[in-house]
């Protein structure tokens, strides 16, 4: 085979990349880890808790695909930069919020500055990747998930110790992240424009048409509803869960929560290089459906068990993000930023939504049903059965059709 060989990838790129998804998604997981204090200061219902994720989850999802669609056109990875900036506005306003109203813009401006940040950042991840599809994406997303799981833990030392306002000091972070956006946007335009533009033609090599590829990526963003819903109801409402079932202290509850995030951000890791190796599909099918036996049993589990289930379902859960992200961009390869920008905000968004339904469904019902509820999302793993394997795409197989 003739032909120039791929770049290797752009390992510090791609750290500086994951070292601010860190930054900016410990931003945004402040505010679900303050729900407790919020709850009892400001005698918010479930609803209300959900309606503030809803706000966050919604303005950050409606932008993203266009923010990647625009970028794919026309590039602007300084906006990262300017991106963090939203955020920076955000996390301050909600340190000094003295309302429910103030609390909701602070949590529509987070929302906003991820809106821009996630899919030219994955865009950018794709570029510095050298042909490592899978490895990249993790390491992106680790960092993001790290950051999350980081958000309980500091709140339960810094912020619950401190009260509200000391949310504001994160805004130092915010600072940190925009110098470094700001540096991977010269990488760019002295290194990476070369590789975009190379991206920017490329086609794709599956050979399947059209309207199977829409069927297959609507596959997929039903992979991710299922995921993500479920995740949603322990970021918002797992240390409610735990509070109420087993009598435990917020401080204690959190840490139980970061357990969970520390085992999604290790998955989220393991995923993306197992699903270069392996292919995605098998990836996506243990990731999702593997976990439907934890989740049928944690409901009526004591404490002990529901911790080591918790965190076996952040672990194996947590895997197919990657996998189902990359999986759409080899779908569609020259549509990098939309594609990204489509997955993260559809994940965001039904995020959101989840959270405000199951909010309500705990107002009516109780928050230990939310979670009988939610334990058969991850049947809907099984769709993963249809997905074609890895040889499909490089040499497309008519049958079987979805």
């Amino acid at each position: 085979m003739t032909g120039a060989s791929p770049p290797r990838p752009a390992l510090r790129v791609l750290a500086a990349l994951s070292v601010c998804h860190l930054l900016n998604d410990l931003l945004q997981s402040l505010l679900p880890a303050l729900y407790p204090v919020l709850k009892g200061f400001y005698a918010l219902d479930f609803w209300q808790i959900g309606m503030i994720t809803l706000t966050n989850q919604v303005t950050s999802s409606i932008l993203q695909p266009l923010v990647g669609h625009y970028t794919d056109a026309r590039p602007h990875p300084y906006s990262l930069a300017v991106g963090m900036g939203f955020t920076l506005t955000g996390v301050t306003m909600l340190g000094w919020a003295s309302s429910y109203g103030w609390l909701l813009a602070a949590a529509a401006l987070v929302g906003v500055g991820s809106s821009i940040f996630h899919p030219e950042s994955s865009r950018i991840a794709r570029l510095a990747s050298g042909g490592r599809h899978g490895l990249a994406q993790s390491l992106f997303q680790t960092g993001g998930n790290f950051g999350t799981s980081l958000g309980p833990l500091l709140a339960a030392f810094f912020v619950l110790p401190r009260g509200q306002g000391s949310v504001a000091w994160f805004a130092l972070l915010a600072l940190l992240a925009i110098v470094i956006l700001w540096r991977i946007g010269r990488w760019y335009w002295t290194t990476g424009q070369e590789r975009g533009r190379a991206a920017a033609h490329g086609r794709p090599a599956h050979g399947l048409p059209p309207a199977r590829v829409a069927r297959l990526l609507a596959l997929l963003l039903a992979l991710v509803f299922s995921k993500y819903v479920y995740v949603s109801s322990f970021v918002s409402f797992f240390m409610f869960f735990l509070i109420d079932r087993f009598g435990i202290p917020i401080q204690q509850a959190q840490l139980h929560l970061f357990a969970f995030l520390g085992a999604v951000a290790l998955g989220t890791f393991i995923g993306g290089p197992v699903g270069d190796r392996i292919g995605r599909k098998p990836v996506i099918l243990i990731s999702i459906l593997g976990v439907l036996p934890f989740t049928l049993i944690l409901p009526y589990a004591n404490l002990f068990w529901t911790t080591v289930l918790s965190v076996g379902i952040g672990l194996v859960l947590s895997s197919a993000f990657s996998a189902i992200l990359v999986f759409a961009q080899e779908l569609v390869p020259h549509r990098v930023g939309l594609v990204s920008g489509l997955f993260f905000g559809f994940a965001f968004g039904v995020a959101g939504v989840g959270a405000g339904a199951l909010g309500w469904l705990a107002d009516v019902t109780s928050i230990s049903f939310v979670y009988r509820v939610c334990a058969f999302l991850p049947a809907i793993g099984l769709f993963a059965l249809w997905l074609p394997g890895r040889a499909s795409l490089t040499n497309p197989d008519p049958a079987p059709s979805i």
